[in-house]
């Protein structure tokens, strides 16, 4: 662990000696992606001091008690001694999953489309509880939140919407959540009281940088239109909603909810160029076997990934096989213990995949 530690340590005091760099500041790419490695060397680099601290206070407890010609220092390094060696453990614990690998899309925002699946308007319903936990679980992160389209249902929620989320760590976060969402309860259209099971997906795209992906404009047909109603917030008469074509893929991407073309121009690229990220990102891992292996963040779409159970109040991840009895609260946007869940469980795949057990 110390011999770990310590090459951290190196990189760490390199990368601190690069960011001061002219030539680097000047390199945006290169600066940023320095700027995260620096961050993230530096959490492993401070748990190692307190690693190393535990240590020097066993071994110099060790010394005392070995020496014992002080009755009073040796009952104080007995104390010392079972202090540090409780919490060694944990921090071992600790500074293991520092050591995993992080995949550098973690620390990028997002783009988020919640779609309808079946289940009719009740999915649509669905749909928008699921954006409404999103974005309350988002402020409570102090993450902001910013709607590119929506497609609303014919008796409330969306039949589709698509929102940006920036923050620290986004992707890292929320990647969790891309899969089938099932909903079991009874439909405010239902008389007879049965209870039904819809369904809604969520795709959580790492939104591609212009540096990450190069998106050729000449494969990009523009379409100006005039914003529609009832979804709009800028219902108006003039040529602000964008529509874009990407020919080669025939990917279709429409925002509407800037009151500007430009801005509305801005948002749809930079879902199209998320989209189309993904779409190399998952052929990568595709090539990847370790990655293709993990149940946690698969990014199958496909993939029924949760249930939210009403008439007995329950949420299951079928992924870890999590269940909570605390439905309201999570479709509140308190998902923050199902997702720390995952977490632990990808980390831990990814531990005895690289066979990292110290």
């Amino acid at each position: 662990m110390l011999e770990k530690i310590q090459i951290v340590k190196q990189r760490f005091d390199e990368v601190n000696d690069l960011i001061i760099q002219p030539d680097i500041i000047a390199d945006q790419k290169r600066y940023i992606q320095l700027n995260k490695e620096y961050k993230d060397l530096k959490q492993i680099v401070d748990k190692g001091n307190i690693y190393k601290t535990l240590l020097d206070n066993i071994a110099e407890a060790e010394e005392i008690i070995s020496d014992g010609s002080d009755a009073e220092m040796v009952e104080m390094a007995k104390m010392e001694l079972d202090d540090a060696k409780e919490a060694l453990p944990k921090i071992e614990e600790e500074i293991r999953f520092l050591l995993i690998p992080k995949d550098p899309d973690d620390a990028k925002n997002v783009v988020v489309e919640v779609r309808a699946g079946t289940g009719g308007d009740e999915a649509s319903i669905f749909a928008g509880d699921l954006y409404r936990m999103y974005s309350k679980y988002c402020s409570d992160k102090g993450w902001s939140t910013s709607v590119v389209s929506m497609n609303e249902g014919t008796s409330g929620g969306f039949k589709e919407i698509i929102f940006e989320v920036t923050g620290e760590d986004v992707y890292g976060t929320l990647k969790f959540e891309a899969g089938v969402h099932r909903v079991q309860r009874v439909p405010q259209t239902e008389t007879q009281g049965r209870v039904h099971t819809s369904a809604a997906t969520v795709i959580v795209l790492p939104e591609a940088e212009e540096f990450d992906f190069e998106l050729d404009m000449t494969e990009v047909r523009i379409e100006r239109t005039t914003s529609t109603g009832p979804g709009g917030q800028s219902v108006n008469t003039t040529y602000s909603a964008i529509k874009l074509h990407h020919e080669p893929t025939g990917m279709i991407v429409s925002c509407q909810d800037q009151k500007s073309s430009h801005k509305n121009l801005e948002k749809a690229l930079k879902v199209l160029r998320s989209r189309l990220y993904e779409e190399e990102m998952r052929k990568r891992q595709e090539a990847d076997s370790e990655k293709r292996k993990s149940m946690v963040s698969s990014g199958d779409r496909s993939a029924k990934i949760r249930t939210y159970n009403y008439p007995q109040g329950r949420v299951t991840d079928h992924r870890i096989g999590l269940t909570l009895y605390d439905l309201q609260n999570i479709i509140n946007g308190d998902i923050q213990k199902i997702i720390d869940e995952l977490m632990l469980a990808e980390n831990t795949e990814l531990l005895k995949a690289s066979g990292d057990i110290i």
